[in-house]
Parts: structure tokens; C-alpha cells; sequence
């Protein structure tokens, strides 16, 4: 391909540079000691001086050759470059130490080395690096990269003072390091754990053996066991790169034994045996017995093994890592099932796995073969698929990272082809078990293949034909997946890549009118390469593709928008479509939206050197500051702007609503975090114009965007995402924020269905969704996000009535729950009425008009919570005025049944306690009273059974009205009254003065009762007995009126002989107080026995003798 006007000459993919580059700076020359230079300076000096360039070759020869290659090469190497390999081969950096000591050790904001530092764990980082060496203040003699170290991995050692590497700190500081000693590569030393309350003190003899700048075995007197290196090992380690030249160096055993003679040689062993007969004596006396032996094995081997002299050129390189504990330890936390925070533990160990992963320590790949291991052989996997249960949603979320992992790891650009090899051969191995988790956990995926960037037509097919995806096949997928195209290179090795001036054929489609490269894969692939280079170190490769992807999804939106205005007329004729896009980017298994956005902001990230993840408190916020995009032509975008770009595409792109409960939460929670963290983003002009120009286009993509006019009934609803825009923009355009705000209030799925819709384009990854019947697992959740945005927008507009009327009739258009009108007519009820100051007229109207709907709503419908609806209303009707409170008493059949208008509604408006809080004068007290009585003789008529007896109440101090409301109940008496009602109502007409016509209704309620001979405890006996008692007040007509009523209802021969009795006593003897006569029926009730059925005729002749 030709070069680009403006590209400086390529570069080999991720190059480092050679040796002979690389800086070759040393601290001043310190005490005496086998470290490069000699003389006196200060530990705290800033002056440098180049480095030998013995030290050169001899760094750069520790680091990536084995001493066996070395001494092969070479048939004389002399001692003082022996000892310059060997003291080079010690890890020189603090955080390699700190990574394999605890769980966290990077400094909030810290990157992992870039690509053009290079090399493997074992190399420095730059800047980093050469900043943190002037605050250490502690390096040594040609330490240099680990001096640089120090302060950082010293501040960022983990998750609190209790971790191995804070203790190692504490112990190396106070002096408990003693009697360090290198021989060739074997480091040994004592650390003395110093006496505390409960121990006294214990030395530990530790020892430390190393190969090419990686620790490769450790031994601790301790007897701890655990994933990571004890205090101790981490002690005599950073003592070692912290003090170099107080550690005593020799050369590896063999080569002090090959300058013995003979009699040396038989005095070192004899010392040696004196020195620790009860340990080595067996085994001396063995080995001799075998060199003597002409036959035995040891004397077929030439030479003897030396565990001083490194590692062996067939040995791995890699740090020690201690793998039955790793097993052990997953096993120990996935047994726990959740609980005592085996989840975090779980992160926290796939976060180490990805700090490998930065560190270019292929123990990464190592460590997540083992966790997946264990994963896979979880007992709960096989009985989850027996019951048919799926796992809990922490769980889940682990799978989801231990695969997303494995993408990572297979997309490694420095990977060799065996070992991917090795990986995808696993990896199909775990897919192909029954008990491997699915990717949606739905038995079937309706997305499309990691590497095809056009989505899948045929989408009738049954979900039984789908292939099976499991939490690997994307994995599995990647490993199919290059970095040797031309173009892809191009793009990662140079910030300055732009369009030739003469394309060929098919070049144009790489680059976009301003010249830009442009990456066309598939959008979470592409994203899931940017991923892998950051996760392996390539920061700064990982952000220009980055840059292509989003110069690429900006070309497309600016294509879908065209498509539009071709459409446009049509769709909004139609009002429905059925264009979306199958696979949504926000809750996607890669999760680009997030990649992308996390890439971006690293870079803009601002250090604080305070601000540490120690685990102490709550962590800061970070900071970011704009930082310009390398090679952009008009110099005016940032890192920044552009991660905020790519955040609004991902939240605002129009997508169909997987299937599945797990996916559908996932959607909802992935958006959720990717809104924290724009929210952590403090928005200035560049950002501010930024979310304006994507708010606009969103509102202008039609069915390609979430927010566009016409989209699909199943879409994704975007109320969290409009909230943010909203809370956003309000303060810079707020015509702008309500429009988007507003249009967001949508929520298609549950308006009444949908037409066929226009047959939209299958471009740009949209195709068109089989009518299915949703099943929206996360519907409830949907709801309270429209509840909680459109609460937003009333709290924002309150005072200006026009915004809040459009609102509101936004609210009635769209949120169809009950429960959440009436939460929102609360909450915009309260906003209104603050405790110290005046109360908001325009929004109690809202909140007034909500609780209107709220009542029609739940009119029909059965709701638990209708009487706190009802006493509500009335409550901010009082609050608004008089007008309201008679507005709903003249329309209440349309708000309330008659029982809620009567018992709840008027009652409540007509108290004391309403008058005084409205301070009305008489006429409208009377007003209001007029309207209480209409409404109450309405009810009478509509429900006399439940709401005679209110009306009467009501009606007590309006004669016409209480005798409209009396004739009412006497009307209704023979039609569907109970007797209970009816003595109910006779009593009260009693209580108010009314004997006559108390006399009346209690007549009328004896007609309704029939009293077995049986039921003498019958409820109503003493409504008879008191029936009885009145007759008998009023006169002997009334008594005589009664009686056969009596006889005829009651057949109870006990009751009535109560009843003569009680008839027979004197005028005088019938004067007394209530209490008696009630308490003489309770008693008569209570101990009254159930008559036989000859008893009856007792009582028709206690009949005729009463009427005598």
C-alpha cells in the first residue's frame, strides 16, 4: 500500500527498541560494593551517570538468557562478567514483587508498560519508572529500574496493611532482614518476625531462587501456604533490589568448586557434614556409596547439578506460582457459594489475572487455566442442569468475566501459534461439557458469529437448530482472528496513518472523507482487539484503533442518517418499524461500549500520587484532562470528547430486546455502570458541545437510533440513558434536554400492538425482528427507570407551567402503571410543598392531575393501596384550594365508588379539621356543604346498602336534604337492604330524635329476618330485643304493631319468651339507662339454650297473653 501523505515510515508491528537504544543511565556512584561504580553520594541523589557497558550487555543478556545458554556460547566467561549476570538477574522491579504479594498493586490511574518499553515482565517502565525512582529515594548501586519502583509499588501494595507485601514493607524497614546472601542465583536470608502481645519472636530462614529477572521458586520457614509470596519472601526480595549493595554476591557453587583442589574440597565436605551431621550425614553417606558404585546412575550423568546455577535453557520462564494453591483456593471460594465475599475474591483473582496480562507475565494464561479448571468442575454446574435452574446472578457475572478473559488471552498479538493452538484445543474441550454454561443462558443465541460482520438473515429458524454458544465460543471464535493485515498494522504502529494520495482499487473503503483509516470489522470484535492490546500493555496501539473504530461508527451513523431522510416521510406515516438492530453493543458479552470508553479515558486520566487503591475509605473520583488525539488533522479533538462520543453511540443505538431474563438484566445493569462512569466525568466546553452534536443526532437517526421518532416496539427503551442526557444538558440547553428527555419517555411494548412496518435496510447491521410475543423479564425495572426520569423532569420544571403541562401529558401518554402515577404525583406533591417555604401552585396542579388519573385508573381495578390513593387525593386537593375539592365532589363518579365518595371523600372534606386548614368563610362553607349533600344523596341512590347511613350523616344539618336521603333508604328498604343495615339506620334515626321513623325502619327490618328455633345466639337478637323496646316506649298501637312481626321472624321460643317478659314490666320499670338494657340482652344471649321445636307453640300463647 502506498504511503500516506502524511505517515512517517512504518514501523515494525509492536517494535521495541534494541538494546543498544534503550536508556543506559545510572544513579550516581555509591558506596563501595559489587555494584557498578564506587565512591560516596547521597541515597537521595538525582545526579546520573551512564552505565558501563559491561552493565549494558550484561542487563540485557540476564534478562533473556539462561547462564546454561551463556557458558554454551562461550568457553571462557570471566568472573567479573559472571558476576554482572548474575547480579543483573535479579528482578529489578518492586511491582513484579507487589503483583505476586497481593491482590492489588497498581496505582489508581497506572498503566501497564507500553509497547515501545517492550520486553516481558522482567522490563522497565519508563516515565513511570524513572518519576517514582526520585521519590524512592532508595535505590542502590545499578538498581536503577528497581529503584524507580519503589514508590509506586510501595504506595499501591494492595487492599490494606494486612496484605503480605504492606507486611514485607514494615518488616524490611525495621531491620528484621539479616544475613542476606546471593549465591549465583539463589538468594537466602533470615527475617525475624518481631514479638507482639500474642507471638514472641520468630526467625524464619527464607530462600529465593531466580532465572532471568523472574523469581522461580521461593522457601519460607513459615509454613504459610497461599496463592502469593509470604511477608518473609517479600522482605529479603525488596531488600535485595532496595539494598544491592549490602547483599554478599558469589558465583554459583560449582564455579567456587571448581577452584578447590582436592584437599579443599574433602575439608569443605567434611566441615559441611561436622557443621549439620543429624541433617546431611543419610544422605552424604548415600551419595558416596553411589559414586563408589562404577554401576550406579549417577555416575552414567556428567557433571553434578548445581541449584545455584540458574535455570536450564529447556526450563520455563516464568515466576513462581504456587498452582495447587490457585486450585485450592478457587475451589475453597466457589464452595462457598456467595457467601463471606467469595465473589470479590473470585474479581479480585481475575483482576490479578489481567495484571499479568499487562505485565506480559505468560503466568496469566496459567493462572486462568487453573481458575477455569475449577470453575468447570463446580458440582453445582451438573445440578443446576438437572433441576433445570439457572445460576445466581453473581455467578453469572463470573462466567461472564472468566470468558471475556479468555478473549483476551487468545488475542494476545505476541502469541505463539502453538500456544493458541494449545488454548483453542481447551477451550472447545470445556464448550463440548454438558455443564458448560451458555452465553445467554437460554439454550440458544440469536447473535451473530464473533468474525461476520453482517448479521444472520435467517432468523425463523427453531431455537433448537441454533448452534450451542457457550461462555468460550466467543474465545473460541477469536482464535480465528489475525493481526497480519497490512491495514490493521498500519493503524496500530502510527499515529500519522492517513489515506494515499493515489488509491488503488478498494482503498477508499478503508479510509473516510477526511482521510482518516477506518477498521470494518465487526464492532464488539474490533472493540474485543482493542481490549486485548490494552489488557497485554499496548496502550497506546490500543488507542488508535480505538480512534479508527470510532471514525468508523461515525461514518456509519452519518450513512444510517442519510437512509433516513429517504425514508423519513414514509415511516411517519406509518408510525411503526421493523428495523432495529439484532445485536446490541451495550450488555454485549465483550462489552465494547465499555472497552472503548475505558481505553480512552486511561490516557486522560490525571495521576494523583495520594490517591492509592489501599482499600482504606472510600476511593476518590478521578480526574481527567483533556489530552489531544495524535495525528487528528484539526487538533481540536480529545482522548476525552471522543470517549464520551462513543458512549452516547453505544446507549443511544436502537436495538432489539435479547431474550432471557439474565441478558435482559444484563442489558440494564451494563448500562447502568456505563452511565456512572460519564457521570464521573466533570463536563466542560468540549464535552458540553460534544454531547450536544450526538443528542441532536440521536434525535435525527429515525429507527437507527434509540431516540429516534419512529423505532421498534420491542426496542431497548432508553429512559437511564435520557436521564444522564437530561441532568446533563439541562444546565447548557435545556429546550434540548426536555426534547430528548421526552422523547424517551416512550415505552412501545406496552402500547397496543403493532402494524407490519416498513421492511427497513439490511445495511449497517440492522435486519428485521420475526413477530414474536415479548416476554420482558426486567419490565417492572423499565417502569421505575420511566418513572424515575419523568420525576427528573417535573422536579426540574417545576415553576414553569408549560414545561410541566408538556410533561405531564407525557406522563399520562406513556407510563401505564398505577402505582408509579401515584408515586410520581407523591413525589411531585412533596417537591411542592417544602416545610419552609410557600408551596408550588403549578406543580400541586401536576401532582393534583396525576392523582386524578391514578383514581380513574384504579376505579375498576382491584389495587390494595386504593384507600391511601383515595385519602391522598383529598389531601392535595385541600392543598390546592377550594376549586379542587369541589371538582372532584361534582365529578366523582368518574374518581371514586359511592362507598369512598361518601365514607372517605365528603366525610373527610367536611371535617373540622378541613374547614380551619382551608379557612373558608360561611357562604363557601356552605358551598361546600351543598356539594358534600349532592354527593351524598347520589351515592344514597346509586348504593343505598353501603351508603344510606352516610348520606343521613351528612345530610343531618339540611332538612330537605336529610329528608331526600330518609326517603331514599325507605325506598330502598324493600329492594336489597339487609335487616343489619336497616336496624343500623333505625338505631341512628333514634339517636338523632327520630322515634317515629325509627320505629319505621326497624319494622321494615323485621320483615327481613328469620330466626330459627335454633339460633338463640343469633346476631341479631338484640337489634329485636331493642326493636321491641322501642315499640313498647311509643305506645301500645306501635307494640301491637310490632308483635306480629316479631312472631312471624322469630321461632326461637327463648327469645321470646325474653321478649314477654320484657313487655309485660311497667312503663316506669322500661325507664332504665341504656347500659342495663343492653347488658340484660348480652346476658340473656349468652346463656340462652336452644329451644326444641315443640317449644314453638309456647310461644304463639305468650303471644295471644301479651296481647291481652
Amino acid at each position: 500500500m502506498a504511503e500516506g501523505r502524511r505517515e512517517q515510515p512504518p514501523h515494525p508491528l509492536f517494535s521495541t527498541p534494541p538494546a543498544s537504544k534503550r536508556p543506559c543511565l545510572r544513579p550516581a556512584p555509591r558506596g563501595p560494593g559489587p555494584g557498578p561504580g564506587h565512591g560516596s553520594g547521597s541515597s537521595g541523589s538525582r545526579h546520573r551517570s551512564p552505565e558501563s557497558l559491561l552493565d549494558c550487555a550484561a542487563k540485557a543478556v540476564a534478562e533473556k538468557w539462561a547462564f546454561e545458554r551463556v557458558e554454551e556460547r562461550f568457553e571462557r566467561i570471566p568472573e567479573p562478567v559472571q558476576r554482572r549476570i548474575v547480579y543483573w538477574s535479579f528482578p529489578r522491579n518492586e511491582k513484579e514483587i507487589c503483583m505476586y504479594s497481593s491482590f492489588q498493586c497498581r496505582v489508581a490511574g497506572e498503566e501497564g508498560p507500553s509497547a515501545a518499553t517492550g520486553g516481558t515482565g522482567g522490563a522497565a517502565s519508563g516515565a513511570t519508572t524513572a518519576a517514582a525512582a526520585a521519590a524512592a529515594g532508595a535505590g542502590g548501586g545499578g538498581s536503577t529500574t528497581g529503584a524507580a519502583a519503589t514508590a509506586g509499588a510501595a504506595g499501591a501494595a494492595g487492599t490494606g496493611d494486612g496484605l503480605p507485601f504492606r507486611r514485607g514493607i514494615r518488616l524490611l524497614e525495621t531491620g528484621c532482614v539479616e544475613n542476606v546472601l546471593q549465591v549465583g542465583f539463589h538468594l537466602s536470608g533470615t527475617v525475624t518476625e518481631p514479638t507482639t502481645s500474642s507471638d514472641p519472636e520468630v526467625t524464619h530462614k527464607v530462600a529465593i531462587s531466580f532465572d532471568r529477572c523472574k523469581i522461580t521458586s521461593v522457601t519460607c520457614g513459615c509454613g504459610n501456604r497461599d496463592i502469593f509470596y509470604c511477608a518473609h519472601v517479600v522482605a529479603l526480595s525488596l531488600y535485595r533490589i532496595r539494598k544491592p549493595e549490602q547483599v554478599k554476591l558469589r558465583l554459583p557453587i560449582s564455579e567456587t568448586l571448581f577452584q578447590m583442589n582436592r584437599d579443599q574440597l574433602q575439608k569443605l565436605v567434611q566441615y559441611l557434614i561436622t557443621a549439620h551431621h543429624t541433617e546431611v550425614l543419610p544422605t552424604a553417606q548415600k551419595l558416596a556409596d553411589e559414586i563408589l558404585s562404577s554401576n550406579s546412575e549417577i555416575n552414567q550423568v556428567h557433571g553434578a547439578p548445581d541449584p545455584t546455577a540458574g535455570a536450564s535453557i529447556d526450563d520455563d520462564n516464568c515466576w513462581h506460582l504456587d498452582e495447587d494453591q490457585v486450585r485450592e483456593q478457587v475451589k475453597q471460594f466457589l464452595s462457598q457459594g456467595g457467601y463471606y465475599g467469595s465473589g470479590k475474591q473470585l474479581n479480585s483473582m481475575f483482576a490479578k489475572v489481567r495484571e499479568m496480562l499487562r505485565m506480559r507475565d505468560s503466568n496469566g494464561a496459567r493462572m486462568l487455566t487453573l481458575i477455569t479448571e475449577q470453575f468447570m468442575a463446580d458440582p453445582r454446574l451438573s445440578l443446576w442442569r438437572q433441576q433445570g435452574t439457572g445460576m445466581t446472578d453473581k455467578c453469572r457475572q463470573l462466567w461472564d468475566e472468566l470468558g471475556a478473559l479468555w478473549v483476551c488471552v487468545v488475542l494476545n498479538p505476541h502469541c505463539k501459534s502453538e500456544e493458541k493452538s494449545s488454548w483453542l484445543k481447551q477451550l472447545k474441550k470445556w464448550g463440548d461439557m454438558d455443564v458448560c454454561p451458555l452465553e445467554d443462558g437460554n439454550y440458544g443465541s440469536e447473535l451473530p458469529n464473533i468474525t461476520n460482520a453482517l448479521p444472520q438473515s435467517n432468523l425463523a429458524q427453531d431455537s433448537v437448530s441454533r448452534p450451542r454458544r457457550t461462555v468460550f465460543s466467543r474465545a473460541v471464535e477469536a482464535c480465528d482472528l489475525h493481526w497480519q493485515d497490512s491495514h490493521l498494522q498500519r493503524i496500530i504502529s502510527s499515529d500519522y496513518y492517513v489515506s494515499p494520495s493515489y488509491q488503488r482499487e478498494g482503498e477508499s473503503l478503508l479510509f473516510n472523507p477526511q482521510g482518516l483509516p477506518l477498521w470494518l470489522d465487526h464492532v464488539p470484535t474490533a472493540c474485543a482487539r482493542v481490549d486485548a492490546l490494552r489488557s497485554h500493555g499496548y496502550s497506546r496501539e490500543a488507542l488508535r484503533l480505538a480512534v479508527a473504530i470510532i471514525n468508523t461508527l461515525r461514518l456509519q451513523q452519518q450513512r444510517q442518517m442519510d437512509i433516513y431522510k429517504h425514508q423519513k416521510k414514509e415511516l411517519l406515516q406509518r408510525g411503526v418499524t421493523s428495523t432495529t438492530n439484532l445485536e446490541g453493543w451495550v450488555g454485549h458479552p465483550l462489552d465494547p461500549i465499555g472497552c472503548l470508553f475505558i481505553t480512552l479515558t486511561e490516557t486522560c486520566r490525571v495521576d494523583d500520587d495520594n490517591n492509592m487503591d489501599t482499600g482504606e475509605g472510600e476511593p476518590r473520583p478521578p480526574v481527567y484532562h483533556h489530552v489531544p488525539v495524535w495525528g487528528s488533522p484539526d487538533g481540536g479533538e480529545s482522548y476525552l470528547t471522543l470517549a464520551l462520543e462513543v458512549a452516547l453511540m453505544g446507549m443511544g443505538q436502537q436495538r432489539i430486546m435479547p431474550e432471557g431474563l439474565y441478558a435482559q438484566d444484563k442489558v440494564c445493569r451494563n448500562e447502568e455502570q456505563i452511565v456512572a462512569k460519564l457521570q464521573e466525568l466533570e463536563l466542560d466546553d468540549l464535552l458540553v458541545q460534544t454531547l450536544r452534536k450526538q443528542a441532536i443526532q440521536l434525535l435525527d437517526a429515525g429507527p437507527f437510533s434509540g431516540l429516534g421518532e419512529v423505532i421498534h416496539r420491542e426496542s431497548v427503551p432508553m429512559h437511564t440513558f435520557a436521564k444522564y442526557l437530561f441532568s446533563a444538558l439541562l444546565p447548557h440547553d435545556a429546550d434540548l434536554a426536555y426534547k430528548v428527555a421526552l422523547r424517551a419517555m416512550r415505552l412501545p411494548v406496552l402500547e397496543s400492538s403493532a402494524g407490519s412496518g416498513d421492511v427497513g435496510h439490511p445495511h449497517h447491521g440492522i435486519s428485521i425482528v420475526p413477530s414474536r410475543y415479548p416476554r420482558w423479564f426486567t419490565l417492572g425495572h423499565l417502569e421505575s427507570q420511566q418513572c424515575e426520569l419523568a420525576s427528573t423532569m417535573l422536579t426540574a420544571a417545576k415553576g414553569d407551567m408549560l414545561r410541566l403541562r408538556t410533561v405531564l401529558e407525557a406522563i399520562q401518554k406513556n407510563i401505564h402503571s398505577s402505582s408509579l402515577i401515584f408515586k410520581l404525583a407523591q413525589d411531585a406533591f412533596k417537591i411542592a410543598t417544602p416545610a419552609d417555604s410557600p408551596p408550588d401552585i403549578t406543580l400541586l396542579n401536576v401532582a393534583l392531575e396525576l392523582g386524578l388519573q391514578v383514581m380513574r385508573m384504579t376505579l375498576s381495578t382491584l389495587n390494595w393501596r386504593r384507600r391511601e390513593m383515595v385519602r391522598w387525593l383529598v389531601t392535595c386537593a385541600t392543598e390546592v384550594g377550594l376549586r379542587a375539592l369541589v371538582s372532584i365532589l361534582q365529578s366523582w363518579y368518574t374518581l371514586f365508588t359511592p362507598t369512598e365518595a361518601t365514607s372517605i371523600v365528603a366525610a373527610t372534606v367536611m371535617s373540622h379539621n378541613t374547614i380551619l386548614r382551608l379557612s373558608l368563610d360561611y357562604p363557601q362553607r356552605e358551598e361546600l356543604a351543598s356539594c358534600a349533600r349532592t354527593l351524598a344523596l347520589q351515592c344514597a341512590m346509586k348504593d343505598p346498602q353501603n351508603c344510606a347511613l352516610s348520606a343521613l350523616t351528612l345530610c343531618e344539618k339540611d332538612h330537605i336534604a336529610f329528608e331526600t336521603a330518609y326517603q331514599i333508604v325507605i325506598d330502598a328498604a324493600s329492594t336489597g337492604m339487609t335487616y343489619s343495615q336497616l336496624f343500623t339506620i333505625a338505631r341512628y334515626m333514634e339517636h338523632r330524635g327520630y322515634p317515629l321513623r325509627s320505629f319505621k325502619l326497624a319494622s321494615l327490618a323485621m320483615t327481613h329476618l328469620n330466626l330459627a328455633y335454633n339460633q338463640d345466639t343469633h346476631p341479631a337478637i338484640n337489634d329485636v330485643l331493642w326493636a321491641c323496646a322501642l315499640s313498647h316506649s311509643l305506645g301500645k298501637n306501635e307494640l301491637a304493631a310490632i308483635i306480629p312481626l316479631v312472631v312471624k321472624s322469630v321461632h326461637c321460643a327463648t327469645v321470646l319468651s325474653d321478649i314477654l317478659r320484657r313487655c309485660t314490666m311497667t312503663a316506669g320499670s322500661r325507664r332504665h339507662s341504656r347500659e342495663t338494657e343492653l347488658w340484660e340482652a348480652d346476658v340473656h344471649g349468652q346463656g340462652a339454650i336452644a329451644a326444641a321445636p315443640g317449644r314453638h307453640d309456647l310461644g304463639v300463647h305468650q303471644h295471644h297473653a301479651l296481647l291481652d
